[in-house]
């Protein structure tokens, strides 16, 4: 059995040091803190978990927003473009229409003229 990358025999002696080191008194409370400290790391590795996909969403929803806000500019500014086209549009249809009869009046030629 391996944990932390090291064989039983390793850990006994760990731990046997540790018992000579603080004592057999101090070793449940020294067992206490460990496991309360193991218990904070994890709490707090998941609140930041927590915290950075909440802040991954807000940005994605600001990301949103602000595509949305851009594409309902742009459609706007396509409608002002398609309402400011049209009477301009109008304007030269009817030019158009008036330029062939002007065309026909002058493109009489000197022969035409002397023979009216």
């Amino acid at each position: 059995m391996k944990i932390f990358g090291m064989g039983g025999i390793e850990l006994i002696i760990i731990l046997v040091i540790v018992l000579i080191i603080f004592g057999p008194k101090q070793l449940p409370k020294l067992g206490k803190m460990f496991g309360k400290g193991a218990k904070n790391l994890r709490e707090g590795i998941e609140s930041g978990k927590e915290k950075i996909d909440q802040k991954f969403d807000e940005v994605e929803t600001e990301k949103a927003e602000a595509a949305a806000e851009k594409a309902e500019a742009a459609a706007e500014k396509a409608e002002a473009a398609t309402e400011q086209a049209a009477p301009e549009a109008a304007e030269v249809a009817t030019a158009q229409e008036a330029a062939p009869a002007a065309e026909e009046t002058e493109t009489a030629t000197p022969a035409d003229k002397a023979g009216e």
